[in-house]
């Protein structure tokens, strides 16, 4: 595949960094070699045409995005760049338990990503802490099923 795949992990206590190695280990067992990066202190010119994305997030507080990818949705409004051409999905941790604020941060990112152009592929993939499932669990499927589309987008 042309596309470099790039994980951007944005985790208050690890949890979702545990998913970005789950998923970077699908894509590596599928021949796609991804990057992992954390959100903290990470610039938007980060972002490349010729990468494709994905959203690692937790959700915590009042659905808040974690502090170490904050900065780096309000750089994302400052720039607002052109990401027309990026690929991108999101895996998006939270608690159902609140249910107004459920998986939110991978939502705002979502949106974010949507209003500078880029084009998600599939849906967003909400994982539910108090389903008894682990989320590292159900990464990898995830991710497998969202490189197919990828490489059929």
């Amino acid at each position: 595949m042309a596309e470099q795949i790039t994980i951007l992990v944005s985790t208050m206590t690890g949890t979702a960094e545990l998913v970005a190695e789950e998923i970077a280990d699908a894509l590596a067992a599928k021949g796609e070699e991804a990057e992992i990066l954390m959100m903290d202190d990470l610039d938007t010119d980060i972002l490349s045409i010729s990468s494709a994305y994905i959203i690692c997030t937790s959700t915590y507080g009042q659905g808040d995005i974690p502090d170490n990818g904050q900065a780096f949705v309000d750089n994302l409004s400052i720039a607002a760049p052109d990401l027309s051409g990026i690929k991108y999905g999101v895996f998006a941790l939270g608690d159902l338990t609140y249910n107004q604020t459920f998986c939110n941060a991978g939502n705002l990112f979502d949106a974010a990503f949507t209003k500078y152009g880029a084009v998600r592929v599939g849906e967003i993939m909400r994982h539910d802490a108090s389903s008894g499932e682990l989320p590292e669990d159900q990464a990898g499927e995830w991710a497998e099923e969202w490189l197919e589309r990828l490489k059929a987008a």
